[in-house]
């Protein structure tokens, strides 16, 4: 039998394209003992590739070329010579771009249940995204009721859960998102306060107008994920003492410079950044997945999904992904 991958031929040098990707069909080896062997239903498309694509100075070790690109996956297991884990178990893991995957089951893969989380939820709100978004905003920003929580991407996998558990938590959550369906979206159906199209503000002034306007208290945490701009204009409007969670900085990904041109308000209003990788920290994943799950599974956390078919579209939407073309988490459906 035969396994369809996506490796990584080339590494891009600005923007990627489709050429630094070749799907291609190999064969698929024995399974070994202890193993099992996965067949893929979805992949997780994740801004994080960017940075893996490349081979500058990183957090993490670069993603190797002519290898299977590294991705997060949820599937079933179809063939098994581990004794703890059963053929048709649901697992979830980081099986990458292809269409069956093996794991020793120590640690690599999690048995999931799908009686009130949906499959492909694993991969977003009740996933990696979700906890993310958990991990910054209730470890690092340790929002209070009543504070006004900030988050751009705010209808993306993270931001979405970030505005969504602020608001549970009694404060006031404001999005900011590019396009005016976007932030109707984070309005109407997440339940944010307010939402800034930056779309609709070239300018700093003018964004700076919308970001009082939105949060008239000013912003006592913030969740990064898009630099450039935003974050410049966030920074200028926070309260003393506030906090920053530095996430992401998407609008750099492609090599396009993104300096701080006022750093100086970081001492002006004492404000704590902090930087993080959620998976440096493994030891609340349980605790934040049993409170992402169930309050997946109580309807009071809503996730929306984009997702393209098949493993050969997953270079094009990974591209999309990158410019903000996908609404919510973006997957590929494998099966």
């Amino acid at each position: 039998m035969n396994n369809q991958r996506i490796v990584l031929v080339s590494r891009p040098v600005a923007e990627p394209s489709t050429a630094n990707f070749r799907l291609e069909e190999v064969p698929l080896e024995a399974l070994a003992d202890g193993h099992v062997r996965i067949k893929n239903h979805y992949l997780s498309l994740d801004p994080y590739m960017r940075g893996r694509m490349s081979d500058a100075k990183n957090y993490a070790v670069p993603q190797a070329p002519n290898e299977t690109m590294i991705g997060g996956t949820v599937g079933e297991v179809v063939e098994s010579k581990n004794p703890k884990i059963a053929v048709g178990a649901l697992v979830v893991g980081m099986g990458g771009w292809q269409q069956y995957s093996t794991a020793t089951g120590n640690g690599d893969i999690r048995v999931v249940d799908t009686k009130q989380v949906p499959l492909s939820a694993y991969l977003g709100t009740v996933g990696m995204p979700g906890m993310t978004a958990w991990y910054g905003l209730m470890k690092l920003c340790e929002p209070k009721a009543g504070e006004t929580v900030c988050v751009d991407a705010a209808s993306g996998a993270v931001g979405s859960v970030v505005g969504q558990l602020a608001k549970l938590h009694g404060c006031r959550a404001v999005g900011i998102a590019g396009g005016a369906d976007k932030c109707a979206y984070v309005v109407n159906e997440l339940g944010f306060d307010a939402c800034i199209d930056y779309k609709a503000h070239r300018d700093v002034a003018s964004f700076d107008a919308a970001l009082k306007a939105a949060a008239p208290a000013g912003i006592d945490c913030h969740f990064e994920n898009v630099g450039g701009m935003i974050m410049d204009g966030v920074l200028n409007n926070m309260n003393a003492f506030g906090r920053v969670a530095m996430c992401g900085m998407i609008s750099g990904y492609s090599g396009v410079p993104i300096p701080l041109t006022n750093p100086s308000v970081i001492l002006r209003s004492r404000l704590k950044v902090q930087g993080f990788i959620v998976s440096e920290h493994m030891q609340f994943w349980p605790d934040g997945l049993a409170v992402l799950g169930g309050l997946v599974g109580s309807g009071k956390l809503k996730f929306r999904e984009s997702i393209a078919d098949g493993l050969a579209s997953a270079p094009q939407a990974f591209l999309d992904l990158l410019i903000g073309k996908n609404f919510g988490k973006q997957l590929v459906k494998l099966a």
